[in-house]
C-alpha cells in the first residue's frame, strides 16, 4: 500500500495527542475549533478586524500540508500554533505563522509543548525545517527561540507586516528576525536534551545589545523605541549580510545581548 500524500509530502505516522500536566496537545479539526483559535488570537493580539487572521486560512493550513495544533485544558482551547506548507531549494518546510497562549496560561511551558509537538509532526512527514518570524525587541521570545529550542536567525525583515493595529506592536514598524529551526541538526538535538545551545562561542562572535526595557517603551516612549529599533536593525542587517547568524541570547541586568557568529551550517 502506497503512503497517502498530504500537500505533496509523503505522510508517515503522525504523533498522537499528548497530555501532560493537564494540557492536551493535538491537531485541531473543524470550523468550531478554528473559531476557538481565532478567539485566542483576538485575546492575545487584540487587533482590529483588518489584522485578524481569519478562519479560512486555518482551514487552508490544515488541508494543504500545514497544520493547526491546539493546547486544550478540560476541553477548552488555551493556545495554538498554526503553520502553512512551504517549498524552498527543492525541499519542503513549514512556516509557523502564529503561536499564541492565553495570558492566564502563560509561563506554564505550553508554548514549548506546542513547538515540540509541531517538531514531531513535521519529522513524521519527512520535513526537516520549520521557520517563523519574531520581533527582535521581544527578548523573552528571542531567548525561547534560540536558547530553549535551538533555532538560529540569519535573515532580518524590516517592517515585515507593515504597521498593525495590535497594541503588542506599539505602532512600530514590524521588524522581524526569521527563526530557522533545523529539526534534525545536532544543535537542536543538543538543546532539547537540556544542553547549551552553543558550547563555545566563536572568537569572531559579535554582540548586539538591546535595553531590557525597550518593550515597555513601545507604548510609554515610542520615539525612543523607534530609535532603538532603527539602531538594532542597522546592526543586524550589517552582520547578517556578511554571513553571520544570531545563535544565542545573553540576558543581563539592564540589557540583553544577541550573540552573532559566522555561520555556514544549515
Amino acid at each position: 500500500m502506497k503512503p497517502r500524500r498530504t500537500g505533496g509530502i509523503a505522510a508517515k505516522r503522525k504523533p498522537s495527542a499528548e497530555a501532560r500536566d493537564g494540557i492536551l496537545i493535538r491537531q485541531c479539526h473543524g470550523i468550531s475549533e478554528f473559531e476557538a483559535c481565532v478567539r485566542v488570537e483576538r485575546a492575545v493580539w487584540k487587533s482590529a478586524d483588518i489584522d485578524v487572521v481569519p478562519i479560512p486560512l486555518f482551514v487552508v493550513a490544515a488541508e494543504t500540508g500545514g497544520h493547526v495544533l491546539g493546547a486544550f485544558r478540560d476541553g477548552e482551547l488555551v493556545g495554538f500554533t498554526m503553520a502553512i506548507a512551504g517549498w524552498r531549494n527543492r525541499k519542503p518546510f513549514l512556516h509557523s505563522h502564529m503561536t499564541a497562549v492565553l495570558d492566564a496560561y502563560c509561563d506554564r511551558g505550553i508554548g514549548r509543548k506546542l513547538k515540540l509537538f509541531q517538531r514531531e509532526d513535521a519529522l513524521a512527514r519527512g520535513i526537516g525545517l520549520i521557520e517563523w518570524t519574531f520581533d527582535p525587541l521581544v527578548l523573552k521570545n528571542a531567548y525561547f527561540n534560540l536558547m530553549r529550542l535551538g533555532a538560529i536567525a540569519r535573515r532580518y525583515l524590516p517592517n515585515a507586516y507593515g504597521i498593525t493595529t495590535s497594541p503588542l506592536h506599539g505602532a512600530l514598524p514590524t521588524d522581524r528576525l526569521v527563526a530557522e529551526w533545523h529539526l534534525r541538526s545536532s544543535r537542536v538535538r543538543r538543546v532539547l536534551a537540556g544542553k547549551r545551545a552553543t558550547p563555545a562561542f566563536s572568537t569572531k562572535a559579535v554582540r548586539i545589545s538591546i535595553p531590557t526595557d525597550v518593550e515597555q517603551w513601545k507604548n510609554s516612549d515610542p520615539a525612543k523605541a523607534i530609535r532603538i529599533q532603527s539602531e538594532v536593525r542597522a546592526e543586524f542587517l550589517k552582520w547578517l549580510e556578511t554571513g553571520y547568524a544570531a545563535t544565542a541570547v545573553a540576558p543581563g541586568k539592564s540589557s540583553t545581548d544577541y550573540i552573532l557568529e559566522p555561520w555556514s551550517n544549515p
